[in-house]
């Protein structure tokens, strides 16, 4: 039996280089799960549902918990992991900039948990995984507004595990730093000498490494049992040891 057997879960940004990564552990560790995205896409195992979902539109945050509710009497597991990147300073970015990455990244991560806490509240135990950034610890150069949202997710992930701990519901927000994804690899494209940046990339990390959509949803896996029934109210930084330094450098 998989650690998730007989749970639900609702994943947005699924179709995304961690969330499909997640969608795929979730279902092989036994549990239902909806990919949701505003992005289509093929790559996800059969037994999970891919469902087009804007996190940025109100009305349709309310009919897609409307139409799950119809479909499951509970929500065991909701991981808010849809967001984007804008690679600017605050001087280089505009009002439209700064309004769109906060639409997606903090103001699409409070509705949708908002609208699933009805079902939510009718877990046994249920686990809100959001994903924030080692970016909301310390800061990487031209990456303003990103790391303002990520500072607010943290804040809000907290607020949140202290709202809805006492309805048994916990909430955790995990923290990757340089992962394997479309993401990292758009960062890369930017560059001239491609292959020397990823090098520099890697000898940064004291693991001279960094990491995989895997490794994260490994992590997002164990929040998401109930082995960490204890843990809630967290910030959980993933990143090969990259923030533990005194002075990061810089790429």
């Amino acid at each position: 039996m998989g650690q998730l057997e007989g749970k639900t879960a609702f994943v947005t940004g699924g179709m995304g280089g961690i969330g499909s990564a997640i969608c795929a552990r979730f279902a092989k560790e036994g549990a239902q799960v909806v990919a949701a995205d505003i992005a289509g896409g093929d790559g996800l195992p059969d037994c999970v549902t891919h469902v087009p979902y804007d996190v940025t539109d109100e009305k349709a945050v309310i009919g897609a918990f409307s139409d799950l509710a119809a479909q499951w009497d509970k929500l065991d597991i909701l991981v808010n992991a849809a967001a984007i990147e804008i690679e600017k300073t605050i001087e280089e970015t505009s009002l439209e900039d700064w309004n769109r990455i906060f639409a997606i990244n903090v103001t699409g991560m409070f509705l949708t948990s908002k609208y699933a806490l009805p079902l939510l509240r009718k877990s046994a135990g249920a686990s809100v995984i959001n994903f924030g950034s080692y970016d909301g610890y310390i800061a990487d150069p031209q990456l303003a507004a990103y790391c303002a949202t990520k500072g607010a997710v943290h804040a809000l992930t907290k607020a949140m595990a202290c709202d809805h701990g006492p309805e048994g519901i916990r909430v955790n927000a995990i923290c990757p730093g340089y992962v394997d994804t479309p993401m990292l690899q758009s960062f890369f494209q930017d560059a001239g000498d491609i292959e020397s940046l990823k090098q520099a990339v890697r000898d940064v990390h004291p693991m001279r490494t960094y990491g995989t959509p895997e490794d994260i949803a490994n992590l997002v896996n164990w929040l998401a049992s109930d082995e960490a029934r204890y843990a809630s109210g967290q910030l959980w930084v993933i990143d090969g040891g990259l923030s533990a330094q005194v002075q990061q450098m810089r790429l």
